[in-house]
């Protein structure tokens, strides 16, 4: 390389003026904005399309995560939200780079995650000029380059009074209430371009919830007379834990929730009667077979395929109560079942129900039915012989890290997600996380990470060899110090469509894989690990697992004969949806 006389200068030797530590540049400025809206940590893969993206951002008090894969960065980075309920960015260079996060971008967009994809993009005078992974709207899905499916927002700024309007807008969607998932697209022109003194831009906002309406409550309480009522929670209503519970035993009121909300009111409460949909158990639909209710209070979640297997069976008599922040949600599931739209807060909600009952002595005219004696099932002993059942990993689970550690459990998408909602018990919030209606294989072998290191906690990842295999950040785990412990379910198939197939009669195709040593592939990067080859072995396993500080690979060999719990269930959704289509 030359300098302006001719003569040559390595590399190295020049410094734009962006990359300075003090640079005021407008990629630094980005990022202040960003942390006064409560950014504490970003995740991504470092491209030359944002290298003064990266430079300002090594220059804030965000601290960046250097990912090996774009999704595993972008699915850390929604975890870390989940995990802290602070927004979380991702940052991404051009063209595939772009590419690579957008599953991800569509799981937060589907679960409600604040998460920003920053990423680089080609500036107007160099489109259509042949620029390296050209990004622009002529070269790039409508998805990508304006607001849709995937992205509430999108920004693809030139100047700095564009870049500071689309940063208010980026604030108010990171701090209001409810999922927001944006899009800032960055040209290099802009990037690196320095202000005349590093400032934030954009202005932080704060935003109240809805709170329900004096009207809304009294017609709540009216309609919860019904002896026969219940209250459906799901994720939407996790920070409604400790009014959700005051209310529901005062009023004597059942509880199911949805997959995602498992532990939002205590499994072990003699007022739970179960999770519903994929991987419950049968005790929901025995409930609404047995007592049908007239009326049903939902809150916090959309009832859709996951939750309800969109069966006639779950639905009340009469109608529904439906409170969401989302006025989306009401009557998506079931269209044909009228009810009462509340758009409000579900912690607001729940204490203004309770608030409300105290005052006009519903409590006391209320009269409930009694509910059936739960009765726990017997533990299952080890057998001496043969691989692991996915039963009795699941009681270990239990026993050793739910019941005696303060860790965050993950279930990954497949086998791993029905097994852990079918067998695990949690009675409080903030211990288990999982995808349930986008369900990306690759979301936990990878998210987990991010939750480790945003949260500083042991998390412990329930997945599938398949998906361990499709994406996981082992290395980056390392690199970072996660705590955390993957338990891979070791089949050397993929499972789930395995058994799936077999249930709707067809002969399994191209489900079994060669086995692997995930042992191994842990240990070649300098993560520890062990296998486990029977049932005896499996408490000292976990034992040893949990005591490590740091990244671990549990690899349990599990039966492949034993299908899924939710195998009968989504088998009758699919033959369903299968004969409507035909019809």
């Amino acid at each position: 390389m030359e300098d302006g006389d001719g003569d040559v200068v390595g590399w190295g030797e020049r410094r734009a003026a962006w990359a300075a530590a003090d640079a005021p540049s407008v990629a630094r400025s980005i990022f202040l904005a960003l942390h006064a809206a409560g950014v504490r940590e970003a995740f991504g893969v470092i491209g030359g399309g944002i290298a003064p993206l990266a430079a300002g951002l090594a220059n804030t008090p965000i601290r960046f995560y250097h990912f090996r894969h774009e999704a595993g960065a972008g699915f850390s980075a929604i975890e870390s939200w989940f995990a802290t309920g602070r927004p979380a960015v991702v940052a991404v260079t051009t063209g595939p780079g772009l590419f690579n996060v957008l599953n991800a971008a569509m799981a937060a967009r589907v679960d409600g995650a604040k998460l920003l994809v920053v990423s680089g993009f080609t500036s107007r005078s160099q489109q259509g000029r042949g620029a390296v992974q050209e990004t622009s709207a002529a070269s790039m899905p409508a998805d990508v380059t304006r607001a849709g499916s995937i992205f509430h927002d999108v920004f693809v700024p030139e100047s700095e009074d564009e870049l500071a309007g689309a940063l208010g807008r980026i604030v108010r969607g990171l701090t209001a209430p409810g999922g927001y998932v944006a899009h800032l697209g960055l040209p290099l022109s802009l990037q690196g371009k320095l202000l005349p003194t590093p400032r934030p831009l954009g202005a932080a906002w704060r935003f109240d919830p809805p709170a329900p309406t004096r009207g809304a409550v009294d017609a709540c309480l009216d309609a919860l007379r019904d002896p026969g009522a219940a209250i459906w929670v799901g994720h939407g209503a996790l920070a409604a834990r400790d009014d959700l519970l005051r209310f529901a035993e005062a009023a004597h009121l059942p509880v199911i929730t949805s997959p995602r909300a498992k532990g939002l009111f205590p499994e072990s409460h003699p007022l739970f009667i179960g999770v519903s949909g994929a991987g419950g158990g049968a005790e929901v639909q025995q409930w609404f077979r047995a007592r049908r209710p007239r009326h049903v209070l939902v809150v916090g979640t959309r009832l859709g395929e996951v939750t309800s297997f969109l069966a006639p069976g779950l639905a009340p008599s009469e109608r529904w109560t439906h409170v969401d922040i989302d006025p989306a949600a009401f009557g998506a599931a079931y269209p044909e079942v009228p009810g009462r739209g509340i758009v409000a807060d579900a912690a607001q909600f729940f204490a203004a129900l309770h608030a409300r009952a105290g005052e006009t002595g519903w409590y006391a005219r209320r009269e409930p039915i009694a509910l059936p004696e739960r009765h726990a099932e017997p533990p299952l002993p080890p057998r001496s012989r043969g691989d692991v059942r996915p039963s009795y990993l699941l009681q270990a689970i239990q026993a050793r890290i739910v019941d005696a550690t303060d860790a965050l459990v993950m279930s990954e998408a497949g086998n791993a997600f029905t097994w852990c909602n079918a067998r695990l018990r949690f009675d409080r919030p903030g211990r288990y996380r999982t995808s349930a209606a986008w369900g990306s294989m690759g979301h936990f072998t990878t998210g987990c990470v991010g939750a480790a290191l945003a949260g500083d906690r042991r998390v412990v990842a329930v997945v599938g060899d398949g998906a361990m295999l499709m994406n996981n950040e082992i290395n980056t785990a390392a690199q970072y110090g996660a705590r955390v412990l993957w338990i891979v379910l070791n089949d050397a198939q993929l499972g789930l469509n395995h058994h799936g197939m077999l249930a709707l009669g067809m002969r399994p195709l191209e489900t079994q894989m060669p086995r692997t040593d995930f042992v191994a592939f842990a240990r070649s990067q300098g993560v520890d690990g062990l296998a486990v080859l029977a049932e005896p072995e499996l408490d000292a396993a976990l034992d040893r697992a949990l005591a490590h500080d740091g990244p671990f690979v549990l690899d349990v060999r599990i039966d492949p004969t034993v299908p899924s719990p939710i195998l009968a269930a989504r088998t009758r959704s699919l033959e369903s949806q299968t004969s409507k289509g035909a019809a």
